[in-house]
């Protein structure tokens, strides 16, 4: 068995790590110059050289709100031709013959219909680094306009026979969700994104070729009051109608309309379009995929969906290289083969080494039937540091197996062998089962989950071969959920949710006491995505030996709370993290002692998925562990 490092030989790694995490923090919280609003005018500065001379005027806005000054001083035309050192005394008068439209437009944007400005020229006797002539903007904004009333329109379109009820829904929902209701602040920004996110809410679901048929915006500036009237053309209700694959030509396109479960006949959905262009896209057959819904040509009510892919190479190689706090370097090679000849299956067969474990697997997949479902196969040869011994072990499985949006079912045949090597190594062993597999998934992101729950089950029903035969039925089930904690400010208008991630996962194998079962049938479990402070699959039974081997019974839990960090008030792509886990594998239910960690870790969201680096403590081992890992699954 190899034991632990201890806590001194991680601090190197430890120190390392948070160096370079907050190399890549401080990074993303680089300040970036702030782009102008698009409802107002760009400013322009000319970059005057070292010799170029005193700036042409200085520019002063006075006027109570911060938040005003900043704008103004930001946005003015003015500030395009503060620094022209050669600016003549006529064409500044003529430019501040327009600054004061120019400060009633900005000011508007905002809201302040009736403001009252002042500008002054005012000539100073300077040194002569300094500029001989400031102008004054004396700004007093008035009243700011607030939202009187929202009124939004949809309007079935002749000849489309819109379903009246459905707007009439569309309306209502459009109208509880309005970024501007009455009370709020009137600003041109927040206008345009209000009448936007109508129109994109629209677009998404049902009505694709919705448009703003008009828009209007009433100010009464003398009571400091705008009314807002905004009606949609939402256009024709649209289905799905069949999935045209165009620029495939290696593959079945019969089985790519399978895989990429288009929804046909129903509701179109943004969202359902980018699923099946996700499920096209990750299928392996397709190196570029992007749908379209076809709105020009044919029946609404069976509008076709165009994807247009280009195909991916037969054959694939991937040599790569890794390293894990769990197993050390890591070496593999995978080699795709997408079109089995004679069979047209897919096949995956991976080489991999590092410190724990060599495997060679290869997995075939045929494409889905009608109805969804799959046949596939699959062999694995692999030796393996399994508590206190090394295992040689096959698995030799075939079945089935259909995978929905939210489900994946499988039902499958399998054949084990373990042959246990070490000194009191238990006997080897061989064993066929029956398989079911049941899993859901009711994440916001399966890959970065920060909402909803999961629920795994699997159930196998077997007998061993030898050295006796002996039936066992062996199950397992896992669970994991995120619960919301409430939201965090994080400084400009954005909100990030802090959460409870909870993890169980229980396993047992029910056979008679003296049953030789195939350890790749039992259960150990510690490590990076079980119970972190311990080593990998380091938490098992015990034989008479006093030897660490994989035990019958396994229960795991685990309590994480996850709360996003911000940097003065900016937002980042960092989380923190604290949490407690706990873990145990025995032979009889009795014997189950929990082993426990605690820590604390930091989540960051890179480009290539969450990573996730966490520091704990084994309270049974009294020994501190760096734990890294880079995705997410379930």
């Amino acid at each position: 068995m190899t034991k632990p490092s201890s806590a001194p030989a991680r601090w190197p790694a430890l120190l390392f790590l948070l160096i370079g995490l907050a190399l890549l923090q401080g990074c993303s919280l680089l300040q970036r110059p702030s782009s102008a609003p698009h409802d107002a005018p760009s400013s322009i500065t000319s970059e005057a050289g070292p010799d170029s001379g005193p700036d042409a005027f200085a520019l002063d806005v006075q006027v109570e709100d911060d938040t005003l000054r900043e704008y103004l001083t930001r946005h003015l035309e003015l500030q395009r031709f503060r620094q022209l050192p050669d600016l003549q005394a006529h064409e500044l008068t003529r430019l501040l013959g327009s600054a004061d439209a120019n400060a009633r437009d900005l000011l508007a944007t905002q809201g302040y219909f009736s403001p009252e400005i002042t500008i002054e020229l005012r000539e100073q006797a300077t040194d002569a680094d300094a500029p001989p002539r400031t102008v004054l903007v004396s700004v007093s904004p008035g009243p700011r306009t607030h939202i009187a009333s929202a009124d939004i329109t949809l309007m079935g379109e002749d000849g489309h026979g819109a379903d009246a009820t459905e707007l009439a829904r569309r309306q209502a929902r459009l109208q509880r969700g309005w970024s501007l209701p009455p009370g709020e602040p009137f600003t041109q920004q927040g206008w345009d994104s209000a009448k936007n996110q109508g129109l994109r809410d629209l677009q998404a679901r049902r009505y694709p070729t919705a448009r703003i048929a008009s828009s209007r915006a009433e100010v009464d500036a003398d009571r400091a009051e705008a009314k807002l009237q905004v009606a949609y053309a939402p256009g024709p209700a649209y289905r799905f109608g069949t999935l045209q694959i165009q620029g495939g030509e290696r593959y079945d396109n019969e089985g790519m309309r399978r895989i990429a479960r288009l929804p046909t006949g129903e509701d179109y959905s943004e969202a359902r379009l980018l699923d099946t262009q996700q499920r096209l896209a990750s299928s392996g057959y397709y190196d570029a995929v992007f749908l379209t819904l076809d709105t020009e040509h044919g029946d609404p009510q069976s509008a076709p969906v165009i994807a247009q892919v280009r195909d991916a190479p037969l054959q694939k190689m991937v040599f790569g290289v890794g390293i894990s706090t769990d197993s050390g370097p890591r070496l593999s090679m995978d080699h795709t083969h997408n079109r089995l000849p004679g069979l047209g299956w897919r096949a995956v067969s991976k080489v991999a080494v590092d410190n724990k474990r060599k495997l060679l697997s290869t997995d075939w997949t045929g494409l889905p039937h009608a109805n969804g479902w799959r046949w596939f196969t699959g062999l694995q040869l692999q030796r393996e540091a399994t508590g206190s011994y090394d295992v040689d072990s096959s698995r030799l499985r075939a079945g089935r197996t259909k995978s929905t949006d939210r489900i994946d079912r499988s039902y499958f045949l399998q054949h084990d062998t373990a042959k246990n090597r070490g000194e009191d190594a238990p006997p080897s062993s061989s064993a066929i089962s029956a398989n079911y597999g049941w899993t859901g998934r009711y994440f916001n992101n399966n890959t970065n989950p920060t909402r909803g729950w999961g629920l795994a089950a699997e159930l196998g029903v077997g007998t061993t071969l030898r050295p006796e035969r002996d039936p066992f039925v062996r199950t397992l089930l896992r669970w994991q959920s995120f619960v919301g904690l409430g939201r965090v400010d994080l400084g400009n208008n954005v909100r990030r949710g802090s959460r409870l991630s909870l993890r169980l996962e229980g396993g047992a194998v029910l056979a008679r006491d003296g049953a030789d079962i195939p350890v790749t049938q039992l259960f150990l479990t510690g490590g990076d995505t079980t119970v972190r402070g311990y080593g990998y699959r380091s938490i098992g039974a015990r034989t008479d030996a006093d030897k660490l081997f994989g035990g019958r019974y396994m229960a795991v839990g685990s309590a994480e709370w996850q709360r996003p960090i911000t940097v003065r008030g900016n937002r980042t792509d960092f989380e923190s993290a604290l949490f407690i886990d706990a873990g145990a594998v025995a032979d009889t239910p009795g014997d189950l002692t929990a082993r426990v960690g605690v820590g604390a870790g930091l989540r960051w969201q890179s480009p290539v998925g969450p990573l996730q680096a966490d520091l704990a403590y084994g309270l049974h081992t009294h020994q501190v562990r760096l734990h890294l890992r880079l995705g997410y699954t379930f």
